[in-house]
């Protein structure tokens, strides 16, 4: 109990006040601005769709937390310690993009409901409870922001526990944090998942769209247009800090660490990290989706994962450390490697997807590589990308495991010399931490995965025996009014004229 004391006496309590306030601002982007964003992309037609998922992608591959915020730092605010409003002005600009990118491609999935004839709205609810839930969680997880902006009072509660743990030594204030946090992030993900059992939610891979342009409304075109102008323009201001210097290389730090083995350091590690974490992830997801070895309550087997679901590497970093220490990890290259077998957001990503997908082999009768195996192979390769990405700019773990210039990863780099050299740091290092060539093949991986898959992604919920069975190109088929007639074997209805049919076809 003294540690909890101590902890409250630190001003845990305020701490959590602030972060909560941090979210404020993407919580409604998340709920309000992205929904919007979605209905009038879907309602303006393909091409406007495609072309909204196309920018979308943009703050995607853009993710460089510790570069956009040590841009604000030394270009955009003045030195010394910030007061909380303005660090949480700073806060909603830099994570417009991301939260409208990825707030709004999931409300575009669960919009698809349209083309089979159910209401989205449910649908879309689901999609807003998990998102506004999965904010709160990362905002209560905010290390980033606080290590690299100085705020008057308290700043986030990781920032807390990393000070407390191995900045005073005192390890048991520091696990105490980290406890509370785990108890609050535990519910949120127990919430979340009860959510997606009780909606009993899937995602299903549809047919493509017709290749023939469709028209949409012009006056929902005319306002998707000018929401991507303010969405770009916005994007554009707030990344101004870093990519002014993305030309640039890292400067040598103490000992002369060269730029390759930064680079190295950053993004190998991550690398394998993500490749284990998210393949286990998958096999796990096949396991309980696909397989489903308690049948129609297959998916009561995620609710040991669900407190874990929006637990990332800060609540945990404590006891990671003393994992590698004891291993004799820290400061090497094995030591960079994210804590963590399995992504618990993959394996419960996969287990819709498999889940939508067998749902749909039963009624379409296909192989399981085409009905499962194959769906599943770009989600492999974006839940993949994301992870490898995400973990590659972290910084909190880097900074618990490197203590060495030469262990150092391209987000602690370009830290180590902003606080050695303040002001004077000019660009930092910035364009070290996401470089211009790799910003570019995750633009396009993304922009590819968004019009070419995601496009066909669609996050239902409710019950599953009214799912249309799937033709021979994956576009789903009117069925007959008898069941398990010629219809709903994927052949044409008797009576029904060609244009009913392919008008079925376009509304899909």
């Amino acid at each position: 109990m003294d540690n909890y004391r101590a902890l409250y006496e630190a001003g845990f309590v305020e701490s959590v006040t602030f972060v909560v306030l941090l979210a404020v601002v993407p919580l409604l982007l998340a709920v309000l601005i992205a929904p919007l964003l979605a209905v009038l992309a879907d309602r303006a037609g393909r091409v406007a769709r495609l072309a909204t998922r196309g920018v979308l992608a943009l703050p995607l591959a853009g993710h460089a937390p510790a570069a956009v915020y040590l841009g604000w730092r030394l270009h955009r605010v003045d030195g010394g310690a910030q007061s909380r409003g303005a660090v949480i002005m700073m806060v909603a600009v830099t994570s417009f993009g991301l939260v409208v990118a990825v707030a709004a491609t999931a409300y575009l999935a669960a919009l698809r409901n349209r083309s089979s004839g159910r209401s989205p709205l449910p649908a879309l609810l689901t999609v807003g409870g998990l998102l506004a839930l999965g904010v709160i969680a990362v905002a209560l997880q905010s290390y980033t922001v606080g290590a690299l902006t100085p705020v008057q009072g308290r700043g986030a509660p990781l920032v807390g526990v990393f000070q407390s743990s191995f900045g005073q030594l005192r390890f048991g204030v520091g696990a105490a944090g980290s406890v509370l946090l785990l108890a609050v992030l535990g519910v949120l993900g127990l919430v979340a998942v009860g959510l997606l059992l009780a909606t009993r939610a899937r995602i299903e891979v549809e047919g493509r769209w017709p290749t023939a342009p469709t028209g949409g409304d012009p006056l929902a075109t005319g306002l998707v247009v000018v929401a991507l102008v303010v969405f770009v323009a916005v994007v554009g201001w707030a990344l101004a800090p870093w990519l002014r210097h993305g030309f640039e290389g890292v400067p040598e730090a103490r000992g002369g660490v060269s730029l390759a083995t930064v680079l190295a350091n950053t993004w190998l590690p991550t690398l394998i990290g993500a490749t284990v974490s998210v393949g286990l992830a998958a096999v796990a997801g096949f396991g309980i989706g696909a397989l489903r070895p308690l049948g129609r309550w297959s998916e009561l087997l995620l609710l040991p994962f669900a407190p874990w679901l929006f637990v990332g590497t800060g609540p945990l970093a404590i006891e990671g450390f003393f994992r590698a220490r004891e291993l004799g990890q820290v400061n090497t290259f094995l030591g960079l490697i994210p804590p963590g077998w399995v992504s618990i957001p993959a394996l419960v990503a996969f287990t819709l997807l498999f889940r939508g997908q067998q749902a749909r082999g039963q009624h379409s009768g296909g192989t399981v590589v085409r009905t499962l195996v194959l769906p599943a192979l770009p989600m492999l390769v974006l839940i993949g990308l994301l992870t490898w990405l995400i973990q590659a700019q972290q910084l909190l773990w880097p900074s618990i495991v490197s203590g060495d210039p030469e262990n150092f990863t391209a987000p602690l780099a370009a830290q180590f010399r902003a606080n050695r050299f303040g002001p004077r740091a000019d660009g930092a290092g910035l364009g070290s931490v996401l470089p211009v060539l790799i910003l570019l093949l995750f633009l396009v991986a993304f922009v590819v995965l968004q019009t070419r898959y995601l496009d066909r992604l669609a996050f239902r919920v409710g019950r599953d025996d009214a799912v249309a069975p799937v033709g021979p190109t994956g576009v789903p088929t009117p069925r007959g009014p008898v069941a398990g007639g010629p219809a709903q074997a994927g052949l044409a209805v008797p009576g029904a004229s060609r244009r009913d049919q392919h008008r079925d076809i376009q509304e899909s």
